[in-house]
């Protein structure tokens, strides 16, 4: 049966009742006292900071995808200007390897067989010369322009790592 319908359950006896009435006191007084309005002061002061360290984070992140996408762009200019260097310098190579061939084949009479081999040698070390010498220069340009375009900027460790990692990937 319910506890509520209970003979002397409403009895001034009772002890559960003084509870109650005591629990009732306690809640008015911290009515009274403004505690929720306190708790609810302290919890909005919690929201705004939490809110106010997300919107920070979303300002970060978003710096860092317009560097991100700086870097990209730099990047892909850095590399077009390379293979722009590396054509160039297949075409002075092949250039050079004309003229050495058209030399070449005038003395090629009396010593064909050694001058062949010699050949081969200096194609093979010219082309080796062109491409490292290409990419060393495109590194070296790529550096330069982004440590110019930095130069008034904080020291970030992502760019460093970026553009050592440039210089790293054209050699």
């Amino acid at each position: 049966m319910n506890l509520i319908f209970e003979h002397g359950i409403w009895s001034f006896a009772n002890a559960e009742i003084w509870v109650g009435v005591g629990l009732l006191i306690f809640f008015g007084i911290l009515i009274a006292a403004g505690v929720p309005k306190l708790v609810a002061g302290q919890l909005d002061a919690k929201g705004a900071k939490i809110q106010a360290d997300l919107d920070e984070a979303a300002r970060l992140r978003a710096e860092a995808e317009a560097m991100l996408a700086q870097i990209r762009k730099e990047k892909a200019e850095a590399e077009a200007q390379a293979a722009e260097l590396l054509a160039a310098a297949e075409a002075d190579a092949r250039r050079l390897e004309a003229e050495t061939k058209a030399r070449l084949e005038e003395t090629l009479a009396r010593r064909q067989k050694m001058a062949e081999s010699r050949i081969a040698q200096a194609e093979a070390q010219a082309s080796a010369e062109v491409k490292a010498a290409a990419a060393d220069l495109a590194a070296k340009s790529a550096e330069a322009i982004l440590v110019a375009r930095l130069a008034g900027q904080a020291k970030d460790p992502l760019l460093d790592a970026a553009i050592k990692q440039i210089g790293e990937r054209l050699n």
